[in-house]
């Protein structure tokens, strides 16, 4: 088939327009690869595209070079891949290869012309299609079938594609929950090669690992797909607990649906104690913020609630001025203190008081040290004694009384 829509065309800036009339001067042909090229044919823009070439990088870099075009940096070269900047714009070409010897993680490349080739050694076959600049797909293994079907399949044998790259597990989950239409339509032969080959994900560091897990969390089927990662044996290779709370998963994702929660607030719902987390820490690498937030969302999630009355946002609220006042303290930032909050309630569920804490702006206690002082309260321990009788006094006005009334009614105390 030969695919024309705005999208495709769209793609065509000054920049891919001289890159394209490059590659046609030295016959070398140039196509859209992979992920870019599903994307097209699904009706979407692609964030990020790749191209495919019969040229070498040896031969990618003199023709380059001898058109005065800026190379960026030479990370991908051992790999095939060369990135040239045209018109302000960067454009990753990768020469066609072939595995020549995988371990699980890495694979030892050799380049070649045949385009059949470096499709088999893709991983599913929605992604191991070429789009030429024409429009014209190039598609050996029925990909596009697949993706009008909703279909996720690895290219040939499913054992032998993990056992290439055992990350490929997880993107099979990954883009089961972002293509496949329903839940639990998955090949036998498929899960079984996932399941014998759940142990070769040990091997593959954190930080692979959560890039996919991430996407998973925020994909559809999220429920099938961690149940299924338990039934088949991969939870424990890949940081999660190994008496995963699934019914607390189901409850907290059904929670978040259309509130936008991040992986971490979903994630949480299966751990039951802090010590988890760390070890998922541990195995994932998370970012300290990450990490805070999982810790934060465990300790406190069953015990900060809504209140009963007519102010139910104020344990919250409370909550969050507390921590500011400790940040105030101890001089420190803690800019996340709202932002775990509203995390908080998309596990519970609050989307009204998530609404309410958008318009809500943190106050000011209204009264320092300086003020006690000029009262002649002089001794630390009795400052600090008062701060804290003013504080609570404060919360309890809904933070209305302000210096005035404060030390007044400090007087009283």
């Amino acid at each position: 088939m030969r695919l024309q829509s705005p999208e495709l065309q769209g793609l065509f800036t000054p920049g891919l327009r001289s890159l394209a009339e490059l590659f046609e001067k030295k016959n070398y042909e140039l196509r859209i690869a992979g992920g870019a090229v599903r994307d097209l044919l699904s009706g979407t823009t692609p964030q990020d595209i790749d191209f495919a070439t019969t040229a070498t990088p040896e031969e990618m870099k003199e023709m380059f070079t001898s058109a005065g075009v800026r190379l960026i940096n030479n990370q991908g070269e051992k790999h095939g891949t060369i990135t040239a900047r045209l018109h302000e714009q960067n454009f990753e070409v990768t020469t066609l290869r072939i595995d020549v010897v995988t371990d699980g993680r890495h694979a030892e490349v050799e380049f070649t012309t045949d385009w059949e080739k470096d499709a088999e050694r893709r991983d599913l076959t929605i992604n191991s299609m070429f789009l030429g600049l024409d429009g014209t797909l190039y598609d050996f293994f029925n990909g596009y079938e697949d993706l009008k079907n909703k279909k996720i399949r690895f290219v040939g044998k499913a054992s032998e594609r993990i056992q290439e790259d055992y990350l490929r597990i997880l993107r099979y989950f990954r883009f089961y929950g972002r293509i496949a239409e329903n839940p639990g339509d998955h090949a036998p032969d498929t899960l079984q090669a996932i399941k014998d080959n759940a142990k070769g994900l040990a091997g593959i560091s954190g930080e692979r690992i959560w890039v996919e897990l991430k996407k998973i969390l925020v994909g559809n089927h999220v429920n099938h797909l961690v149940r299924l990662m338990y039934e088949l044996g991969i939870a424990p290779y890949i940081g999660l607990p190994a008496d995963g709370n699934l019914e607390e998963f189901d409850r907290v994702t059904k929670n978040v649906q259309n509130l936008c929660p991040k992986p971490m607030t979903v994630l949480m719902s299966l751990f039951k104690v802090k010590d988890s987390v760390i070890n998922l820490d541990l195995r994932l690498k998370l970012s300290k913020e990450e990490r805070n937030l999982g810790l934060f969302l465990v300790e406190h999630r069953h015990e900060l609630t809504r209140a009963v009355g007519p102010e139910p946002l104020k344990p919250y609220q409370d909550f969050i001025v507390d921590v500011a006042s400790l940040s105030f303290l101890f001089q420190t930032k803690d800019a996340n203190k709202k932002s775990r909050i509203y995390e908080l309630l998309k596990y519970q569920g609050e989307e009204d008081l998530m609404r309410e804490l958008e318009q809500w702006t943190v106050p000011s206690f209204p009264v320092r040290g300086h003020d006690l002082r000029q009262m002649g309260i002089s001794s630390g321990k009795e400052i600090g004694a008062a701060l804290q009788q003013l504080r609570d006094e404060w919360k309890k006005s809904s933070y209305n009384m302000d210096k005035e009334e404060l030390l007044s009614c400090l007087k009283k105390l």
